[in-house]
């Protein structure tokens, strides 16, 4: 793995590159939510159809094979490039799943890390860990780690970054670290208190690793507090090696990352929207603005999707959002999509993973531009600002409906 920061803007935010094998990424990037290895509506045959390079970045959780392939059936396959037929994309390893592996602190212990898995809760030592690693030979993965809430004690605070440093040691230090064929990042964590978060990534970047993991967040802190958390680890870690979170996927809180200089980002948020039926439509500089009825009208005040299940689209012939080029978009109208999901089909899904997948790289895309551009800040501020006054021209309107009634 190489990698290198190329463009810096407004102090800590950054755009980067990586490069793995042949696949050069440009960064900051995201990587897609997988169940097993796969987008969880998107089929093998029609990932071709999202941007590429940006679409090669696949997050995935071995924890997600425990009721599935055996490690020694999946080592003898060839790992699991070969068992999926990707072998262009990049598969990255983290054991904690905002979709099926939740982490289970209360239940963690010294001997390993507990998870809300399909299986049930599972306690996950580093040398089964390691085993399962190993087996799939994935491009990059995360180290154990021991990701507790922002509300617990301090005792127990104090105890995941204790934990969370041997079981780096364990992973690092096995035998089957070497076979696993891929670049470590060591997991970082540390909760709500900056001085345990320092003290982590402190003992983690004396590590020998590729890269770091910064863990625990998305788990109760608040955006007020989280970027002093952020800032206190980032500012520790070699600038010469990329850093990658979990549990920021809402754009803000991906901005947010980026002004504290995360570098890559894994996030069920595609998957949550798809789910629900909302599609983004949030402007960025490669699609035009939707007018902001549509978002009225479907009752939402939030300018980044529509409810796509809304009646108000049934006879609506334009597409999600004017300008996109996603396969979705250049065939096919909201209308369909509402009669899609009205009628309980699983291509609704489909053409809005697709969509959403589209749009949301290319917010990611946008934000690269304005760090090398040197306006990142300018770039975010607008961004929050936009959406701050729709939320309050959607209130108001509802206020003059109210009245009106």
């Amino acid at each position: 793995m190489k990698f290198a920061v190329k463009a810096w803007s407004n102090g800590r935010a950054r755009a980067g590159l990586l490069q793995l094998g042949s696949c050069e990424l440009e960064t900051p990037a995201l990587l897609l939510t997988t169940r097993k290895g796969l987008p969880v509506f998107i089929s093998p045959d029609l990932l071709p159809s999202l941007p590429s390079p940006d679409s090669r970045l696949l997050q995935f959780s071995p924890l997600h094979f425990l009721d599935a392939i055996s490690p020694k059936t999946m080592s003898e396959v060839g790992g699991l490039h070969q068992m999926l037929g990707l072998k262009d994309h990049i598969f990255v390893a983290v054991p904690r799943d905002s979709i099926l592996s939740l982490p289970d602190y209360g239940s963690t212990n010294k001997m390993g890390a507990s998870f809300e898995t399909p299986c049930g809760r599972r306690m996950i030592k580093p040398a089964e860990y390691m085993q399962m690693v190993s087996s799939m030979k994935p491009n990059m993965w995360i180290t154990l780690a021991d990701e507790v809430p922002a509300w617990v004690s301090e005792k127990r605070n104090k105890t995941s970054v204790d934990r969370t440093v041997r079981w780096l040691n364990d992973c690092i230090t096995s035998n089957l670290a070497t076979t696993s064929g891929g670049v470590v990042f060591g997991s970082i964590v540390g909760g709500s208190r900056v001085e345990e978060r320092q003290r982590c990534a402190q003992e983690v970047a004396r590590q020998n690793v590729s890269g770091y993991y910064i863990g625990g967040f998305g788990l109760g802190e608040s955006m007020e507090e989280r970027t002093s958390l952020l800032n206190a680890v980032t500012d520790i870690l070699p600038e010469e090696k990329p850093r990658q979170i979990s549990g920021l996927g809402l754009p803000e809180e991906v901005l947010q990352g980026v002004a504290a200089g995360v570098d890559l980002f894994d996030s069920a948020y595609i998957y949550h929207l798809t789910l629900g039926g909302f599609a983004l439509v949030f402007h960025s500089e490669e699609t035009r603005r939707p007018g902001s009825g549509d978002q009225l009208r479907d009752t939402s005040i939030d300018d980044t999707k529509i409810n796509l299940k809304a009646t108000v689209y049934r006879k609506d012939s334009s597409p999600i959002v004017e300008g996109c080029n996603c396969y979705t978009c250049q065939n096919h109208t909201k209308a369909y999509m509402n009669h899609l999901f009205n009628v309980h089909e699983m291509l609704a899904q489909i053409l809005l993973e697709i969509h959403n997948t589209h749009h949301y790289l290319g917010f990611f895309r946008s934000i690269r531009k304005a760090i090398k551009e040197g306006r990142f800040e300018q770039f975010r501020e607008k961004f929050i600002r936009s959406r701050r006054d729709h939320i309050f021209d959607a209130a108001a309107e509802a206020r003059k409906q109210g009245e009106a009634v």
